[in-house]
């Protein structure tokens, strides 16, 4: 249990990456529990809501939010209010903004608590099939071939997995860089994780799916294996 502070308290609370059924009985409890949300996307919170038949104030928390917005946040949370801290679905706080509210309150002593669930991330790594003891997440990388050719180039000769976001309509760029810097990798393309047209492709690098194979659309996971002993595949 986290030590009472009298002060108020952030919930940063994990939601459904697609399926609303994987939301965990306490995360159901804590988000009825808070007096506000606070959100990266009002539109997709209030689809939870709804499904919760729940109705919650709440407070948007995204890459446009002015610092000042930030700070009146703490301010409220410093004055003893109890909010729920969410992403539109997995963890909030990873690679989501919402690590600079959390990162406040741990200096201002605001209490927090975190409530784990769905993971984009650990849901790739479970379905990739591919030896993850030690993996890095990189989140999304740049948009030019270059500059993913030098984010990736770090890691190759590492045995980590890597996990990665990507936009389907650019799957293809990634993976094409991913081979210059990388080399002959497997990988696998977790898309529209938990819903109902999941798909698990796996492949080898330099090789990309057809469209056919993998339809350019929905939210994708990359998985990218580490280097291998005598770099078999």
């Amino acid at each position: 249990m986290i030590e009472e502070t009298g002060r108020g308290k952030l919930t940063l609370i994990a939601t459904p990456i697609g399926n609303l059924s994987d939301l965990s009985p306490r995360a159901v409890e804590s988000l009825g529990a808070a007096e506000f949300w606070i959100v990266e996307d009002s539109r997709i919170s209030g689809k939870l809501a709804s499904h919760l038949g729940l109705k919650k104030p709440m407070r948007v928390l995204n890459d446009h939010t002015s610092h000042s917005q930030v700070e009146k946040y703490l301010e409220e949370l410093k004055k003893g209010a109890h909010a729920a801290l969410l992403t539109d679905g997995g963890a909030p706080a990873i690679s989501d903004p919402g690590a600079i509210l959390t990162d406040l309150c741990h200096e201002a002593g605001v209490q927090l608590e975190g409530i784990p669930g769905p993971s984009a991330v650990v849901t790739a790594l479970m379905l990739s099939g591919f030896f993850a003891q030690r993996f890095a997440f990189l989140g999304f990388l740049g948009r030019k071939p270059g500059s993913i050719r030098g984010e990736l180039g770090a890691f190759s000769d590492s045995p980590l997995t890597l996990v990665l976001f990507e936009s389907p309509h650019r799957i293809e760029v990634l993976l094409k860089a991913a081979h210059e810097a990388l080399g002959t990798r497997r990988y696998a393309i977790c898309r529209e994780l938990t819903k109902m047209h999941e798909q698990v492709y796996r492949g080898v690098l330099p090789n990309i799916p057809t469209e056919s194979e993998v339809p350019r659309k929905g939210e994708i996971t990359l998985v990218i294996e580490g280097r291998r002993k005598g770099n078999a595949v």
